[in-house]
C-alpha cells in the first residue's frame, strides 16, 4: 500500500479558537465604534496575511490592516496561553492515524509559533512530524501553498495526503494541492459547491474516526 499521509488545520479543526478569534474581531471593531456584519466571519475565516489585511480594511475601513491583525493575534495568543479547547473527537482522530503509522503534520494560516503554544498546552505536539505555517509562505489559503509545504516537509506526494480543514478556503486550497479535502464544518456550513470538492464531509471529528476505521480495516 502506498504510504499515506494526513495534514490537519488548526483553528476550527483541531481546536475550538475560531469562536475566540471571533470575540476578538468584534471587541477590536467596537472599540473603533464599528459593529461588524454577520457574513464577516465568513470572510475572514481561513485567511492569512496580505489576504487577512484586505479583509480588515474592507470591514474595519483602514487604509492598512496589519496593525488590527497584530493585536488581534496577540489578544487570542494570550487567551490560549491558559487553555487550548479541544473539539470533539481531536485526540481520538490524530491518536487513530499515528497508531496506523500515517505520518502528520499541521497546516495552518496560524504563526509557527502560536501552532507551537497550542499543541504544547494541549500536550499533542509530539505527534506531529511537521509543521506549515502561515508566516512561511507567501499566499494564504485559498492558495495551495501552506498543504504543498507541509507536504514537502513529509516528504510525502500531495496525491497521497488527506487534508482535514473545516473552512471552505480550506477546502479550496486542499483541492488546489491536488490532495484528498476532509471537511468538519465549524463556523461556515459546507455548500454544495465545496461538496464536491470533498473526499468526504463529517459533522465531527468523532465520524471521522468511526468512517476511516472502516476504510482502513
Amino acid at each position: 500500500m502506498t504510504k499515506q499521509a494526513v495534514i490537519f488545520d488548526m483553528d476550527g479543526t483541531l481546536f475550538d479558537t475560531e469562536s475566540i478569534f471571533q470575540q476578538e474581531w468584534n471587541r477590536l471593531a467596537k472599540e473603533r465604534g464599528l459593529s461588524l456584519p454577520d457574513h464577516f466571519k465568513y470572510e475572514i475565516c481561513g485567511t492569512s496575511g496580505e489576504a487577512m489585511n484586505r479583509m480588515i480594511e474592507k470591514f474595519y475601513h483602514v487604509p492598512e490592516g496589519s496593525e488590527i491583525q497584530r493585536l488581534c493575534k496577540e489578544r487570542v495568543a494570550r487567551r490560549l496561553l491558559e487553555s487550548v479547547p479541544e473539539k470533539p473527537g481531536c485526540r481520538e482522530m490524530i491518536s487513530f492515524f499515528q497508531e496506523k503509522g500515517w505520518p502528520l503534520a499541521i497546516g495552518s494560516s496560524s504563526p509557527a509559533a502560536q501552532i507551537r503554544a497550542n499543541l504544547s498546552v494541549t500536550g499533542l505536539l509530539p505527534f506531529f512530524d511537521a509543521i506549515a505555517s502561515g508566516d512561511e509562505v507567501s499566499r494564504g489559503k485559498p492558495a495551495p501553498d501552506i498543504f504543498l509545504l507541509a507536504a514537502g516537509k513529509l516528504a510525502i506526494p500531495p496525491k497521497d495526503c488527506y487534508v482535514f480543514e473545516d473552512s471552505p478556503n480550506g477546502i479550496l486550497a486542499a483541492a488546489a494541492a491536488g490532495m484528498r479535502p476532509v471537511m468538519v464544518p465549524d463556523l461556515m456550513p459546507v455548500t454544495d459547491e465545496i461538496r464536491q470538492k470533498c473526499f468526504a464531509v463529517f459533522d465531527t471529528l468523532i465520524d471521522a474516526r468511526r468512517f476511516f476505521m472502516e476504510m482502513l480495516r
